[in-house]
């Protein structure tokens, strides 16, 4: 596989940014008072990039929330922003090992990066996310420093690990620890990844992640736009029937979240259709996330937004039955979800009961975006909070154990 051409940091800062083509990134420019053309912009997005000028560099770092080293620029000399700031930071003595570049990697060096990152995919749905993080952050610095030392195809299968290892670290920042300011700065780096690789579904994977950041807030113009570049990205596939499926339930979530809950269910009867039908192409190995059941809860909690709540019942009660032993994260959302539809039924004993069982699992599989459901329906309950059920809910909420000391975080 030839490594894609052009600085694919660059194009990736641009597009994660929100910025579609060169020429809206030359519009935004303009709008902070500089002047450069589409040409200077495509050269900044060639093989050797030369380097902006003073006054335009700080403006393109705060445009792109990223330094000159990570946007694919070298200093004069060689030495680019970010290495020289964390260089000089330094104590005198550990200064020298640093500034010795990586000697050349041999293959097997790709395929151990490789091996690790498998590791930690598997590791995700059994490890606390607090542990895991700090393991899956370190792994992929390390890849990041052995990348420029690698060519071939070495480096395009190293770059795939580094991509899909800032893909998971963006993920537990973002549904586990409930940081998407975090997790969207991490997404950049795992879609810079996949273009060192040209994986274009690493690519497309890691826009449709960085979709949630505004749908979750509600933003659906910004939402929309990153799921635009996802399914481009997706048509370079190829793409499995699952992995487009997918795409429909990450837009159809963030059409809910924004309050268009028909957009969303024709997205998910379309997912539907998807998966009914197949495809000759297998998903990727990674994709670990989805399944036909997993789609059934995206749709039971549309179902649920939109007022439907004997449909939602019932298609939650399905998916609670149907998922696998290992999916107790994704079980906390669903029991969450079964709270609310009993909360908003009047019928509190049952939107407790259910909301207790998620909490139950949160002690020993921790998950914030359970723990967000599981708040939502305490707020939804406030008419009958002075009932025994809600009380012991509310033990057990703001009690002494694992779920409380979380919520410190």
């Amino acid at each position: 596989m030839p490594r894609p051409t052009g600085n694919t940091r660059l194009r990736a800062a641009r597009m994660a940014a929100g910025y579609r083509s060169q020429q809206d990134l030359v519009d935004a420019l303009a709008d902070r008072g500089v002047t450069v053309g589409i040409r200077q912009v495509r050269r900044w997005e060639s093989d050797n990039p030369p380097l902006p000028y003073p006054d335009v560099r700080l403006v393109l770092v705060e445009l792109l929330g990223q330094d000159l080293a990570q946007l694919g620029f070298t200093l004069p000399g060689g030495t680019e922003p970010g290495r020289r700031a964390a260089v000089s930071a330094l104590p005198a003595p550990n200064r020298g090992p640093l500034r010795t570049p990586n000697a050349l990697q041999p293959a097997s060096s790709a395929a151990e990066c490789l091996a690790v990152t498998r590791a930690h995919r598997r590791l995700y749905w059994t490890v606390a996310p607090v542990t895991l993080h700090p393991a899956v952050s370190a792994h992929a610095t390390l890849g990041a420093a052995l990348l420029e030392a690698t060519t071939g195809r070495t480096r395009v299968v190293l770059g795939t690990a580094l991509a899909e290892s800032w893909l998971l670290a963006g993920r537990i920042e973002f549904f586990d620890l409930r940081e998407p300011g975090r997790a969207g700065d991490t997404w950049v780096r795992a879609l810079q990844a996949a273009g060192e690789a040209d994986d274009a579904l690493l690519g497309s994977a890691t826009l449709a992640h960085m979709a949630f950041i505004p749908g979750w807030a509600g933003d659906q113009r910004a939402a929309a736009e990153r799921m635009v570049a996802a399914r481009t990205y997706a048509r370079r596939g190829p793409a499995s029937a699952e992995f487009l499926a997918w795409l429909d339930a990450v837009e159809a979530e963030c059409e809910t979240r924004c309050g268009n809950t028909r957009s969303a269910m024709n997205l998910i009867a379309h997912g539907e259709g998807l998966l009914a039908v197949g495809g000759a192409h297998p998903s990727p190995e990674w994709m670990d996330w989805f399944s036909p059941v997993r789609l059934q809860a995206f749709k039971g909690n549309t179902q649920l937004r939109a007022g439907h709540l004997p449909q939602a019942r019932e298609t939650l009660l399905h998916v609670l039955e149907e998922l696998p032993a290992g999916a107790d994260k994704q079980r906390t959302v669903v029991l969450g979800d079964l709270a609310a539809v009993e909360a908003a039924a009047r019928a509190p004993e049952a939107a407790a009961a259910y909301a207790l069982r998620a909490l139950e699992l949160l002690e020993s599989h921790w998950y914030a975006t359970g723990l967000e459901r599981v708040r939502e329906v305490r707020r939804a309950l406030v008419p009958w909070q002075h009932e025994q059920c809600v009380r012991d809910l509310d033990d057990r909420l703001y009690g002494w154990g694992a779920v409380v000391s979380a919520l410190a975080n």
